[in-house]
C-alpha cells in the first residue's frame, strides 16, 4: 500500500484525478455503451436528453469568475449551446426540471467537474463517429460531440497544462477528486434514469 500511496504523491494533479477516478470513468463508459445510445434514433434521443442535463448542469462553472481565473479561456468552452442546437435537430425541447440538475458550487470540487467535462471531448471522438451511422454530424445533430475547432488532443493537453499548473493543496486536491466522482456518479444517475 506504502508504494501505491508514494506514487500518487508523484502524480501530477491530472494523472491524479485520472488514477483517483478511473473505476468511476470505466463505469460510466460501459453504461454508455450498454445502453446502445446509437442503435437506433429514438436512443440517440434519450442520449441527447441525458447530454443536455449534463451540460446544463455544468454550464455555470464556466463562467464562474473565480473559475475562469485558474482556466483562461474556460468562457469559451462550453458545450451546452452546442448540445441544445443538436437537441433542436431532432425536434426535441430543451425544457428540463431544475430538480434533476446538480449544482457543484464548491470551487476546488468544481475543478473535478470541469475534468470530466473537459475529458469527455476525448471521448467523444468515438461517440462522434457512432452518429453518422444515424446521418448526424458536427453541422446536424451532433455538434457537441464535434472536435474543439484546434483538435481534440492539443484542447486536452491545453487544459491538462491548466490542471497541473494548479497549486492546491492536499485537501482543494482531495475536493477536486470528490467533485469528479460526484460528476461521474450525477451522470451514471442520470443515464439510469433516462434509459
Amino acid at each position: 500500500m506504502q508504494t501505491i500511496e508514494k506514487d500518487q504523491d508523484t502524480l501530477t494533479f491530472a494523472k491524479r484525478l485520472k488514477y483517483s477516478t478511473r473505476t468511476n470513468h470505466d463505469s460510466v463508459d460501459s453504461l454508455v455503451m450498454q445502453s446502445e445510445p446509437f442503435e437506433n434514433e429514438e436512443n440517440y434521443r434519450k442520449f441527447l436528453r441525458l447530454q443536455h442535463i449534463f451540460h446544463l448542469s455544468v454550464a455555470p462553472l464556466y463562467q464562474n469568475k473565480a473559475l475562469q481565473v485558474l482556466f483562461p479561456g474556460l468562457a469559451e468552452l462550453p458545450r451546452l449551446s452546442a448540445v441544445e442546437s443538436d437537441l433542436n435537430d431532432l425536434g426535441l425541447k430543451a425544457d428540463v426540471d431544475v430538480s434533476l440538475l446538480a449544482t457543484p458550487t464548491d470551487l476546488y470540487q468544481a475543478i473535478g467537474w470541469l475534468y470530466c467535462s473537459e475529458g469527455s471531448n476525448i471521448g467523444a471522438a468515438f461517440l462522434y463517429k457512432e452518429t453518422q451511422k444515424l446521418s448526424f454530424d458536427a453541422d446536424h445533430g451532433a455538434r457537441h460531440l464535434a472536435a474543439h475547432p484546434e483538435g481534440r488532443a492539443p484542447h486536452w493537453r491545453k487544459f491538462v497544462a491548466q490542471l497541473d499548473a494548479l497549486n492546491l493543496t492536499d485537501a482543494q486536491t482531495d475536493q477536486a477528486v470528490k467533485g469528479a466522482v460526484d460528476a461521474f456518479d450525477f451522470y451514471k444517475k442520470t443515464l439510469k434514469r433516462i434509459f
